[in-house]
């Protein structure tokens, strides 16, 4: 078993909250287990410092405002290889993009309104796991 991050957004857990049920039902169709989950209210400051590698690019400000407008979900998922497999799962950045039956292409509206975020690699996932489940 391997772990990584995944949160659910802003514009998920604001807007569509039947959205909340149908990813996590997604993930659990697909063999994650959710070892962890909470409900976060990111301040300003948690969210520069959770996007920190991006600060300087000019979509910066506004991915902070967008993720401090409203409740996340944020969790840990387990099964083998589960950061590449997540990241399958969820599909493209831009919803647009994405592959028919990912949760981007299901439940995201733009590459700014995407649904959800996933680690990027193993290392990506034990900071990210570190920074919200310490």
């Amino acid at each position: 078993m391997s772990k990584t991050f995944a949160m659910i957004k802003p514009d998920i857990v604001g807007k569509v909250r039947v959205g909340i049920g149908g990813i996590i039902n997604h993930l659990t169709v697909e063999g994650f287990k959710i070892s962890e989950m909470r409900m976060v209210h990111m301040t300003k400051e948690q969210a520069e410092g959770f996007y920190a590698e991006h600060k300087g690019k000019p979509f910066f400000d506004n991915l902070c405002d967008f993720m401090t407008s409203d409740s996340t979900i944020v969790m840990v998922l387990e099964r083998s290889d589960a950061v590449a497999h997540w990241r399958k799962v969820i599909g493209s950045t831009n919803p647009a993009e994405a592959d028919d039956n990912t949760i981007r292409q299901s439940w995201g509206t733009s590459i700014d309104r995407n649904a959800v975020h996933g680690s990027d690699s193993e290392e990506s996932a034990a900071r990210e796991i570190n920074y919200f489940f310490g």
